[in-house]
């Protein structure tokens, strides 16, 4: 695990292979350990999940380009603006 720095001043905590060190999947401080952000790359059939939101979009790659329709923000989102009702009671419960 490596600690990294956010730009929520939180950080997060970011888990890689030890072997090639690519990273796994986070830990951000306000979710804590109970929720896993995996990143999809790493997956052995990524391409069967599209995402939700494309973040940081401020930062990307000029030939990074993101599908017209699709939810995109230029840093971090809101949860009541982007979630669904149900993702967020599923996490409300893990924060008790």
């Amino acid at each position: 695990m490596t600690p990294t720095p956010s730009n929520s001043g939180k950080g997060q905590e970011i888990w890689r292979c030890p072997t090639c060190r690519i990273a796994l999947w986070s830990n951000y401080a306000g979710f804590g350990s109970k929720v896993n952000f995996v990143r999809v790359g790493t997956l052995d059939e990524a391409d069967r999940l599209t995402p939700d939101i494309h973040i940081y979009t401020s930062s990307r790659q000029p030939w990074v380009v993101i599908p017209e329709g699709h939810a995109a923000v230029e840093e971090y989102y809101s949860l009541k603006e982007y979630w669904p009702e149900s993702s967020r009671a599923r996490l409300s419960k893990l924060r008790q």
